[in-house]
Protein backbone atom coordinates (compact mmCIF):
# COMPACT_ATOMS: atom_id res chain seq x y z
CA UNK A 1 0.00 0.00 0.00
CA UNK A 2 3.08 2.09 -0.49
CA UNK A 3 2.13 5.75 -2.16
CA UNK A 4 -1.81 5.99 -0.17
CA UNK A 5 -0.96 9.78 0.20
CA UNK A 6 -4.12 10.72 -1.33
CA UNK A 7 -6.07 8.43 0.31
CA UNK A 8 -8.79 8.81 2.85
CA UNK A 9 -8.43 6.90 6.23
CA UNK A 10 -10.66 6.76 9.48
CA UNK A 11 -9.23 7.18 12.72
CA UNK A 12 -11.19 5.63 15.62
CA UNK A 13 -10.73 7.30 19.43
CA UNK A 14 -9.32 10.39 18.19
CA UNK A 15 -9.77 12.39 21.74
CA UNK A 16 -7.41 10.21 22.90
CA UNK A 17 -3.30 10.06 23.75
CA UNK A 18 -2.31 7.89 20.33
CA UNK A 19 -5.21 8.30 18.29
CA UNK A 20 -5.11 12.64 18.48
CA UNK A 21 -0.99 12.05 17.62
CA UNK A 22 -2.09 9.54 14.86
CA UNK A 23 -4.68 12.26 13.75
CA UNK A 24 -1.57 14.67 13.45
CA UNK A 25 0.81 12.31 11.72
CA UNK A 26 -1.48 11.07 9.02
CA UNK A 27 -2.74 15.43 8.13
CA UNK A 28 1.05 16.18 8.03
CA UNK A 29 1.90 13.10 4.81
CA UNK A 30 -1.16 14.46 2.97
CA UNK A 31 -3.86 12.18 3.86
CA UNK A 32 -7.42 12.87 4.11
CA UNK A 33 -8.16 11.84 7.64
CA UNK A 34 -12.23 10.97 9.00
CA UNK A 35 -12.25 11.36 12.69
CA UNK A 36 -14.54 10.04 14.82
CA UNK A 37 -15.43 10.61 18.08
CA UNK A 38 -18.48 10.36 20.90
CA UNK A 39 -17.86 14.00 21.24
CA UNK A 40 -17.47 15.89 17.98
CA UNK A 41 -16.97 19.41 19.66
CA UNK A 42 -14.77 17.98 22.28
CA UNK A 43 -12.57 16.46 19.19
CA UNK A 44 -13.09 19.53 16.93
CA UNK A 45 -11.58 21.61 19.58
CA UNK A 46 -8.60 18.93 20.18
CA UNK A 47 -7.76 18.62 16.28
CA UNK A 48 -8.28 21.63 14.61
CA UNK A 49 -5.09 23.67 15.72
CA UNK A 50 -3.47 20.82 13.70
CA UNK A 51 -1.88 21.45 9.88
CA UNK A 52 -4.12 20.37 7.40
CA UNK A 53 -6.99 20.86 8.64
CA UNK A 54 -8.58 20.67 5.58
CA UNK A 55 -8.14 17.27 4.80
CA UNK A 56 -10.05 16.43 8.26
CA UNK A 57 -13.39 15.71 8.99
CA UNK A 58 -14.61 14.98 12.19
CA UNK A 59 -17.61 12.17 12.76
CA UNK A 60 -19.70 11.29 15.82
CA UNK A 61 -19.30 7.65 16.45
CA UNK A 62 -20.03 5.09 19.29
CA UNK A 63 -19.15 2.03 19.10
CA UNK A 64 -22.04 0.70 21.26
CA UNK A 65 -24.43 2.21 18.63
CA UNK A 66 -25.24 -0.16 15.07
CA UNK A 67 -24.01 1.32 12.07
CA UNK A 68 -22.88 4.06 14.11
CA UNK A 69 -19.66 4.35 11.96
CA UNK A 70 -21.19 3.70 8.81
CA UNK A 71 -21.01 7.28 7.38
CA UNK A 72 -17.49 7.66 8.70
CA UNK A 73 -15.85 4.93 7.09
CA UNK A 74 -17.55 5.54 3.70
CA UNK A 75 -15.05 6.05 0.73
CA UNK A 76 -12.28 5.42 3.18
CA UNK A 77 -9.78 2.74 2.25
CA UNK A 78 -8.48 2.42 5.46
CA UNK A 79 -9.47 2.17 9.19
CA UNK A 80 -7.25 2.69 12.14
CA UNK A 81 -9.23 1.20 15.38
CA UNK A 82 -7.58 2.86 18.23
CA UNK A 83 -10.60 3.64 20.71
CA UNK A 84 -10.71 1.71 23.84
CA UNK A 85 -12.18 1.00 27.21
CA UNK A 86 -9.42 2.47 29.97
CA UNK A 87 -11.21 0.50 32.60
CA UNK A 88 -8.42 -1.21 34.77
CA UNK A 89 -10.81 -2.47 37.27
CA UNK A 90 -14.04 -1.94 38.59
CA UNK A 91 -15.84 -1.22 42.42
CA UNK A 92 -18.58 -3.66 41.78
CA UNK A 93 -18.09 -6.74 44.40
CA UNK A 94 -20.99 -9.16 44.15
CA UNK A 95 -21.20 -11.20 40.63
CA UNK A 96 -17.78 -9.00 40.02
CA UNK A 97 -16.93 -11.64 37.11
CA UNK A 98 -20.75 -11.34 35.59
CA UNK A 99 -20.45 -8.08 35.74
CA UNK A 100 -17.55 -7.21 33.56
CA UNK A 101 -18.75 -9.89 31.23
CA UNK A 102 -21.91 -8.68 30.56
CA UNK A 103 -21.32 -4.69 31.39
CA UNK A 104 -17.71 -4.23 29.67
CA UNK A 105 -16.61 -7.46 27.57
CA UNK A 106 -19.88 -8.19 26.00
CA UNK A 107 -20.15 -4.30 24.79
CA UNK A 108 -16.75 -3.93 23.67
CA UNK A 109 -16.71 -7.15 21.78
CA UNK A 110 -20.23 -5.61 19.85
CA UNK A 111 -18.82 -2.22 19.37
CA UNK A 112 -15.84 -3.95 17.34
CA UNK A 113 -18.07 -5.93 15.21
CA UNK A 114 -20.26 -3.06 14.42
CA UNK A 115 -17.38 -0.65 13.11
CA UNK A 116 -16.38 -4.04 10.99
CA UNK A 117 -19.35 -4.46 9.48
CA UNK A 118 -19.44 -0.69 9.07
CA UNK A 119 -16.14 -0.93 7.01
CA UNK A 120 -17.45 -4.51 4.71
CA UNK A 121 -20.42 -2.51 4.18
CA UNK A 122 -18.19 0.94 2.87
CA UNK A 123 -16.56 -1.46 0.00
CA UNK A 124 -13.81 0.47 0.15
CA UNK A 125 -11.36 -0.07 3.25
CA UNK A 126 -8.71 -2.22 2.16
CA UNK A 127 -6.97 -2.72 5.39
CA UNK A 128 -7.47 -2.28 9.04
CA UNK A 129 -4.93 -1.61 11.73
CA UNK A 130 -6.27 -2.50 15.10
CA UNK A 131 -4.29 -1.05 18.36
CA UNK A 132 -3.45 -3.86 20.82
CA UNK A 133 -2.09 -3.62 23.98
CA UNK A 134 0.93 -5.08 25.34
CA UNK A 135 -1.20 -5.84 28.25
CA UNK A 136 -2.09 -8.90 26.27
CA UNK A 137 1.71 -10.40 26.51
CA UNK A 138 3.11 -12.36 29.35
CA UNK A 139 6.99 -12.86 29.97
CA UNK A 140 6.04 -16.06 31.51
CA UNK A 141 5.18 -19.76 30.53
CA UNK A 142 2.82 -22.38 31.63
CA UNK A 143 4.78 -23.15 34.82
CA UNK A 144 5.53 -19.72 35.81
CA UNK A 145 9.55 -19.71 34.39
CA UNK A 146 10.47 -16.02 32.69
CA UNK A 147 10.86 -16.54 28.87
CA UNK A 148 14.17 -15.44 27.59
CA UNK A 149 12.58 -13.70 24.30
CA UNK A 150 9.15 -12.19 24.53
CA UNK A 151 7.56 -11.57 20.95
CA UNK A 152 3.60 -11.18 19.40
CA UNK A 153 3.62 -14.54 20.18
CA UNK A 154 3.49 -14.67 24.23
CA UNK A 155 -0.21 -14.04 24.56
CA UNK A 156 -1.81 -13.88 28.45
CA UNK A 157 -4.31 -16.94 29.15
CA UNK A 158 -7.46 -15.12 29.87
CA UNK A 159 -8.37 -17.65 32.00
CA UNK A 160 -5.35 -16.96 34.10
CA UNK A 161 -6.70 -13.02 34.30
CA UNK A 162 -9.59 -14.06 35.21
CA UNK A 163 -7.91 -16.21 38.57
CA UNK A 164 -5.88 -13.78 39.31
CA UNK A 165 -7.64 -10.36 38.63
CA UNK A 166 -4.49 -8.24 38.96
CA UNK A 167 -4.13 -4.35 38.85
CA UNK A 168 -5.86 -3.55 35.83
CA UNK A 169 -7.01 -7.05 34.65
CA UNK A 170 -10.20 -5.60 33.15
CA UNK A 171 -8.60 -3.62 30.50
CA UNK A 172 -6.69 -6.83 29.80
CA UNK A 173 -9.44 -9.03 29.30
CA UNK A 174 -11.35 -5.92 26.93
CA UNK A 175 -8.09 -6.00 24.81
CA UNK A 176 -7.77 -9.76 24.73
CA UNK A 177 -11.35 -10.43 23.65
CA UNK A 178 -11.44 -7.07 21.36
CA UNK A 179 -8.27 -8.06 19.51
CA UNK A 180 -9.62 -11.66 19.20
CA UNK A 181 -12.55 -11.15 17.74
CA UNK A 182 -11.12 -8.53 15.18
CA UNK A 183 -8.99 -11.36 14.24
CA UNK A 184 -12.61 -13.27 13.66
CA UNK A 185 -14.57 -11.57 11.97
CA UNK A 186 -12.10 -10.00 9.50
CA UNK A 187 -11.27 -13.66 8.75
CA UNK A 188 -15.11 -14.50 8.03
CA UNK A 189 -15.93 -11.35 6.35
CA UNK A 190 -12.57 -10.67 3.96
CA UNK A 191 -11.07 -7.94 5.76
CA UNK A 192 -7.18 -7.64 5.49
CA UNK A 193 -6.40 -7.12 9.43
CA UNK A 194 -3.27 -6.46 10.83
CA UNK A 195 -2.81 -5.54 15.24
CA UNK A 196 0.01 -3.56 16.92
CA UNK A 197 1.17 -4.00 20.21
CA UNK A 198 1.83 -0.78 21.84
CA UNK A 199 4.06 -0.93 25.43
CA UNK A 200 4.14 1.77 27.58
CA UNK A 201 3.41 5.07 25.15
CA UNK A 202 5.12 8.18 26.94
CA UNK A 203 6.24 11.03 25.02
CA UNK A 204 4.42 14.71 24.46
CA UNK A 205 0.30 14.87 24.47
CA UNK A 206 -2.19 16.76 22.72
CA UNK A 207 -5.05 15.67 24.77
CA UNK A 208 -5.89 18.09 27.91
CA UNK A 209 -5.25 15.98 30.38
CA UNK A 210 -2.26 14.03 31.36
CA UNK A 211 -2.50 10.18 29.74
CA UNK A 212 -2.74 7.38 31.84
CA UNK A 213 -0.04 5.65 30.37
CA UNK A 214 2.51 8.63 31.69
CA UNK A 215 0.79 8.77 34.66
CA UNK A 216 1.77 5.03 35.13
CA UNK A 217 5.40 5.94 34.15
CA UNK A 218 6.14 8.60 35.97
CA UNK A 219 4.08 7.02 39.37
CA UNK A 220 7.30 6.37 41.23
CA UNK A 221 7.76 10.46 41.28
CA UNK A 222 4.04 11.31 42.02
CA UNK A 223 3.57 8.19 44.22
CA UNK A 224 -0.02 8.16 42.39
CA UNK A 225 -1.92 5.09 44.43
CA UNK A 226 -3.93 4.34 41.39
CA UNK A 227 -1.15 4.05 39.02
CA UNK A 228 1.65 2.99 40.82
CA UNK A 229 0.35 -0.53 41.07
CA UNK A 230 -0.01 -0.96 37.82
CA UNK A 231 3.59 0.02 36.84
CA UNK A 232 4.49 -2.62 39.52
CA UNK A 233 1.84 -5.46 37.36
CA UNK A 234 3.58 -4.72 34.51
CA UNK A 235 7.17 -5.32 35.79
CA UNK A 236 5.80 -8.60 37.34
CA UNK A 237 4.39 -9.76 33.91
CA UNK A 238 6.81 -8.56 31.69
CA UNK A 239 10.00 -8.65 34.11
CA UNK A 240 10.93 -5.03 32.27
CA UNK A 241 8.54 -2.50 31.36
CA UNK A 242 8.75 -2.01 27.75
CA UNK A 243 8.27 1.17 26.02
CA UNK A 244 7.92 3.54 22.69
CA UNK A 245 7.58 7.39 22.49
CA UNK A 246 3.96 8.50 20.73
CA UNK A 247 5.29 9.45 17.32
CA UNK A 248 6.95 5.86 16.69
CA UNK A 249 4.18 3.89 18.04
CA UNK A 250 2.15 6.41 15.45
CA UNK A 251 4.87 6.20 12.93
CA UNK A 252 4.17 2.37 13.17
CA UNK A 253 0.28 2.47 12.46
CA UNK A 254 0.94 4.05 9.50
CA UNK A 255 4.04 2.16 8.31
CA UNK A 256 1.67 -0.92 8.63
CA UNK A 257 -1.17 0.27 7.01
CA UNK A 258 1.05 1.21 3.95
CA UNK A 259 2.78 -2.40 4.01
CA UNK A 260 0.96 -4.83 1.80
CA UNK A 261 2.98 -7.73 2.96
CA UNK A 262 2.21 -7.04 6.68
CA UNK A 263 0.10 -9.64 8.25
CA UNK A 264 -0.60 -10.39 11.68
CA UNK A 265 0.02 -9.15 14.97
CA UNK A 266 3.22 -6.52 15.60
CA UNK A 267 5.28 -5.85 18.81
CA UNK A 268 6.34 -2.06 19.08
CA UNK A 269 8.84 -1.45 21.84
CA UNK A 270 11.78 0.46 21.23
CA UNK A 271 13.62 -1.04 24.44
CA UNK A 272 12.76 -1.55 27.99
CA UNK A 273 13.52 -1.09 31.60
CA UNK A 274 12.84 -2.39 35.01
CA UNK A 275 11.80 0.16 37.57
CA UNK A 276 15.46 0.37 39.09
CA UNK A 277 16.49 1.91 35.82
CA UNK A 278 13.50 3.97 35.08
CA UNK A 279 13.78 5.61 38.58
CA UNK A 280 17.65 6.52 37.85
CA UNK A 281 16.62 8.54 34.64
CA UNK A 282 13.78 9.73 36.72
CA UNK A 283 16.42 10.75 40.01
CA UNK A 284 18.91 12.66 37.78
CA UNK A 285 15.77 14.74 36.98
CA UNK A 286 14.25 15.35 40.14
CA UNK A 287 16.50 14.11 43.02
CA UNK A 288 14.41 14.75 45.60
CA UNK A 289 11.47 12.84 45.13
CA UNK A 290 13.19 9.23 44.72
CA UNK A 291 13.17 7.00 47.66
CA UNK A 292 15.29 4.28 48.64
CA UNK A 293 12.70 1.42 48.66
CA UNK A 294 11.74 1.69 44.71
CA UNK A 295 16.04 0.63 44.29
CA UNK A 296 15.31 -2.28 47.03
CA UNK A 297 11.89 -4.08 45.54
CA UNK A 298 12.64 -4.39 42.24
CA UNK A 299 16.02 -6.23 40.82
CA UNK A 300 17.74 -4.06 38.29
CA UNK A 301 18.53 -7.09 35.56
CA UNK A 302 15.58 -7.87 33.08
CA UNK A 303 14.58 -11.58 33.35
CA UNK A 304 13.22 -11.20 29.40
CA UNK A 305 14.04 -9.15 26.38
CA UNK A 306 10.78 -7.77 24.78
CA UNK A 307 11.45 -8.18 21.08
CA UNK A 308 10.06 -5.99 18.04
CA UNK A 309 11.92 -8.25 15.76
CA UNK A 310 8.99 -9.07 13.62
CA UNK A 311 8.41 -5.15 12.80
CA UNK A 312 12.22 -4.51 12.15
CA UNK A 313 12.22 -7.19 9.76
CA UNK A 314 9.44 -5.68 8.33
CA UNK A 315 11.61 -2.31 7.77
CA UNK A 316 10.26 -0.35 10.60
CA UNK A 317 12.74 1.80 12.73
CA UNK A 318 12.62 3.54 15.81
CA UNK A 319 13.49 7.61 15.62
CA UNK A 320 13.66 7.36 19.67
CA UNK A 321 15.13 5.67 22.31
CA UNK A 322 14.32 4.58 25.73
CA UNK A 323 15.91 7.35 27.42
CA UNK A 324 14.50 10.17 25.22
CA UNK A 325 10.95 8.79 26.00
CA UNK A 326 11.10 8.72 29.63
CA UNK A 327 13.31 12.83 29.65
CA UNK A 328 10.08 14.01 26.64
CA UNK A 329 7.78 12.65 29.23
CA UNK A 330 9.06 14.89 31.81
CA UNK A 331 9.40 17.66 30.09
CA UNK A 332 5.87 17.00 28.61
CA UNK A 333 4.66 16.88 32.50
CA UNK A 334 6.66 19.94 33.53
CA UNK A 335 4.81 21.85 30.41
CA UNK A 336 1.32 20.68 31.58
CA UNK A 337 1.47 20.72 35.51
CA UNK A 338 1.70 17.72 36.29
CA UNK A 339 5.01 18.32 37.87
CA UNK A 340 6.72 20.91 39.25
CA UNK A 341 10.18 21.95 37.95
Amino acid sequence: MKGCHEKRVCVTGTTGYIGSWLVRLLLQQGYHVHATARDPEKASRMLSTLEGTNRLKIFRADLNEDRSFDEAVKSCVGLFHVAASMEFGTSVQENIEDHVRRNILEPAVRGTQNLLQSCVRSGTVKRVVFTSSISTITAKDETGDWKPVVDESCVTPANLVWKTKNSGWVYVLSKLSTEEEAFKFAKENGIDLVSIIPPTVAGPFLIPTVPSSLQVLLSPITGNPKFYPILVSVQSRLGSIALVHVEDICRAHVFLFETSEASGRYLCSVGSCTIPQIVDVLSSEFPNFISKRFEEEFNRSAPSVISSEQLLDLGYRFKYDVKDVIKESIQSCIRNGLLDN
